[in-house]
């Protein structure tokens, strides 16, 4: 990356790590929002909310006290030193685990017991619900618990990460002695166990009040839950491809034990005594301990939304379709998608279109069919019984080509991927681990088959991973084409990830390392010569993360030069926007709702002749610099009105979003009446097939 810029002030970007909190803070607004979303639902986004804080401390919170341990005082791009940035992390997780304490206590759990779903402790069990739950803890539950007492001769037992534990206190009745123990919970039970009539009761509140029976002849005094969450960042040097594939596995066993705590949570109700036991035996910070009112561990309120299945407090059921121009070669068989795509390019929305019926047909399709002489596959996340890997296993088994390409370093993926990797190898499959010191993140499928005036490649890109399960869910966009342009791009990087070939230019592709960032920022300059020369010029950008600060600056002087700029951003965004001097022609617009939006648009108005992208990258140095990551161009008039319309509903005045103004996210979700305004996603569910057939 160049210099820093001398025409731009200081100050200018937004700490990620606190704009990553602003983010979660923004899924914790959809659990208190009763007006748009379900009851059922805000519990889930309650779990999200607390798995993705966990996520946070085990990468995010971890690899930046790698740093200050390892003495780096070094400022980030937002000018805070390591150490600073600890720090202002943990007073802002705070405030927002009290929140979501409060939220699920005062809010989501009287409306869930208005609903008929209570979450009671023992003290509130009825006499056949104790008797029910002492007989399942003598039965299914006692067998298989561990008291791990700590005296001179038993150490302090490791604590596994994200483990709900019960620390204990007991004494020996006859000396007087108190000792110190610990239970986990175990994980093969479901954490809120089912009473009937929509009554629940934590598993570990049940193991806590039959603790006498646990500790046979000794005192109980007093008990309480705490979790530990560990680091588990993974650190691999790579060198040659089985190298990696050992190392990952013998880093994935550390990952297991001996991995430092980053944070403690413990039951508000702890006692004092206990909480300093933890604390020293854990070598934990005091400010790194959280005191939690609600339940620890809301993110198992997943499994509870799950077990009570309640449609009237639910998302109403959504059931994808057949993309319309995949439909329409549908008979009583499945649809022929390489006759399809012989007439024309598909440009796939997912959820809204079928991934069953788009891309794993066109996966499963190329594996059952004679003419097809190839498939080369990227695999960086898929599901655990996925149709995909099955289909290539399939077409690797009936002899033909298959090269697969694994992201064995996809982070918390890596023991899954190796598993699907030596399997793809046992198949007949080629397996290769992609460029050394390089992620594979790109989504690419390639087709070679033998048609009768000769080889015809067909392909998918997407930005979204090859997973049944995530693909009804997550919102992804994909282009499925014959186009020989981009389809020779794509076998030309099959042929550099398989190691053959330094490839480095392409005609429809930019590919990262090498080409995203130098190519975005000479399409954002071009938009400001357009400006200057009077014709239309624009910046629409819609991704996951906006980080890197060479391309944020090329969006400060675009909006400088008087470019519009539309940024559309799930998560992370270092930009500060409407900073006037700065930013006033940028608007930066967050949705997020039942679906994850995940897809990676590119629009630029280019003088009245928009150049649209998609594909893989966000827009974050991990990406840029130490990723494969890939960009189509879309040239049909149809998918650049498509996104286009997309960025005009994102931005629309009526459209439901959170809005950026200069570091602070405000909700913009009912209008000045208090009326609620346009939900996209669900405006998307209802209209996605009329607006197709307007554009065609």
């Amino acid at each position: 990356m160049s210099a820093a810029p001398t025409d731009l002030p200081p100050g200018r970007f937004v700490d990620r790590e606190l704009s990553w909190l602003d983010f979660n803070a923004r899924v914790l607004d959809l659990a208190r929002d009763a007006r748009r979303v379900p009851l059922l639902e805000r519990v889930r986004f309650l779990a999200i909310f607390s798995s993705n804080l966990d996520e946070y401390f085990m990468v995010r919170v971890a690899g930046l006290k790698r740093r200050i341990r390892a003495g780096v005082a070094v400022a980030g791009a937002s000018g805070i030193l390591p150490r600073e940035a600890h720090e202002g992390i943990l007073a802002r997780v705070r405030e927002l685990v009290d929140a979501q304490s409060a939220t699920f206590t005062d809010v989501v759990a009287p409306e869930l017991a208005d609903a008929g779903i209570r979450i009671v402790g023992w003290p509130d069990l009825t006499d056949d619900e104790r008797a029910r739950m002492e007989t399942l803890f003598a039965e299914r539950i006692f067998p298989i618990l561990t008291p791990l007492a700590v005296d001179p001769a038993h150490p302090f037992p490791y604590i596994s990460g994200l483990s709900v534990n019960l620390a204990v206190w007991v004494r020996n009745p006859t000396t007087g002695a108190r000792q110190f123990a610990r239970i986990k919970v175990p994980t093969n039970l479901t954490r809120f166990l089912d009473l009937g009539g929509g009554r629940f009761v934590p598993v570990e509140d049940v193991i806590g009040h039959q603790l006498d029976l646990v500790f046979t002849g000794l005192d109980v005094l007093t008990w309480s839950t705490f979790r530990v969450t560990r680091n588990e960042d993974l650190e691999v040097e790579e060198d040659d491809a089985e190298n990696l594939l050992h190392a990952l596995e013998r880093e994935l066993l550390r990952r297991r034990v001996g991995r430092p705590p980053v944070r403690l949570e413990v039951d508000d109700s702890m006692a004092e005594e206990l909480r300093e036991v933890l604390v020293a035996e854990l070598d934990v910070d005091p400010r790194e301990v959280f005191a939690v009112g609600a339940p620890l561990d809301l993110s198992a309120l997943m499994g509870l939304a799950a077990a009570v299945q309640r449609e009237d407090l639910s998302f109403p059921a959504f059931l994808p379709k057949t993309h319309p121009e995949l439909a329409a070669v549908e008979t009583a068989q499945p649809a022929d998608l390489f006759k399809a795509l012989r007439g024309r390019d598909v440009l796939l929305h997912h959820p809204y279109d079928s991934f069953a019926t788009s891309v794993q047909r066109f996966v499963e399709q190329a594996a059952a069919d004679p003419a097809v002489l190839a498939i080369k596959q990227t695999l960086y996340r898929t599901s655990g019984d996925s149709p995909v890997v099955d289909a290539l296993v399939e077409a690797a088994e009936a002899g033909k080509q298959v090269l697969v390409v694994v992201e064995i370093k996809a982070r918390f993926d890596e023991q899954a991927n190796i598993g699907w990797a030596r399997t793809l190898e046992r198949a007949g499959c080629h397996v290769v681990y992609g460029v050394v010191g390089l992620k594979t993140h790109a989504k690419l499928c390639l087709v070679v088959r033998d048609e009768p005036d000769g080889l015809r490649r067909y392909a998918h890109i997407g930005t979204g991973n090859y997973n049944p399960k995530t693909a009804r869910t997550y919102e992804d966009m994909g282009l499925l084409t014959a186009n020989p342009v981009i389809t020779e791009d794509v076998a030309r990087l099959f042929n550099h990830l398989s190691g053959m070939t330094a490839e480095v230019n392409y005609r429809r592709l930019l590919v990262a390392p090498e080409g995203v960032r130098t190519g975005l920022l000479e399409r954002i300059a071009t938009e400001i010569d357009h400006h200057r020369a009077g014709r239309p010029a624009r910046v629409r950008v819609k991704v996951n993360a906006l980080v890197d600060e060479a391309l944020i600056d090329a969006l400060y002087r675009a909006s400088a030069a008087g470019v519009p700029v539309d940024v559309w951003v799930r998560g992370i965004c270092a930009l500060r926007a409407g900073v006037p001097g700065l930013s006033d022609h940028i608007r930066v617009h967050s949705t997020l709702g039942r679906f994850l939006e995940h897809s990676r648009l590119f629009w630029f108005a280019n003088g009245g002749e928009p150049a649209v992208g998609l594909g893989s990258p966000d827009l974050m140095h991990r990406n840029l610099d130490r990723r494969v990551e890939v960009l189509v161009s879309l040239t049909n008039p149809r998918h650049v009105a498509q996104i286009g319309g997309l960025f005009d509903l994102a931005f629309d005045d009526g459209t439901a979003v959170w809005v950026l103004r200069d570091a602070a996210w405000e909700p913009r979700l009912t209008d000045a009446e208090g009326e609620a305004l346009t939900d996209l996603q669900s405006h998307l569910m209802a209209t996605l097939p009329a607006r197709r057939g307007e554009q065609r």
